[in-house]
């Protein structure tokens, strides 16, 4: 798992630009007059363009298989349903 260095901003600057530190999600040391007055910690990191891309290329692709082997998503999802239940009850 990969750290995010912890960057210091101060309060003004973070006060005014509070929707680009939440949206980046990096953590931050937030300072007054030089002092740490608190810090921001985001609860979940954002995911990047590229894995959001990669993931609706990904679902795209899964689409046009089963579209192509006759196979009806909702059904799928039904059946697996089925399986992890039945596997559940067989484990507890």
């Amino acid at each position: 798992m990969a750290t995010t260095a912890l960057k210091t901003i101060g309060v003004r600057e973070f006060r005014e630009k509070l929707a680009q530190h939440l949206t980046l999600g990096t953590p931050l040391a937030i300072t007054r007059n030089g002092i740490t007055i608190g810090y921001y910690i985001p609860a979940r990191r954002p995911i990047a363009e590229e894995d959001r891309q990669a993931l609706t290329d990904a679902t795209q692709r899964l689409h046009e298989l089963l579209e192509a082997k006759g196979i009806d998503p909702e059904e799928l999802i039904q059946d697996f349903k089925k399986l992890r239940k039945s596997r559940k009850k067989s484990h507890g």
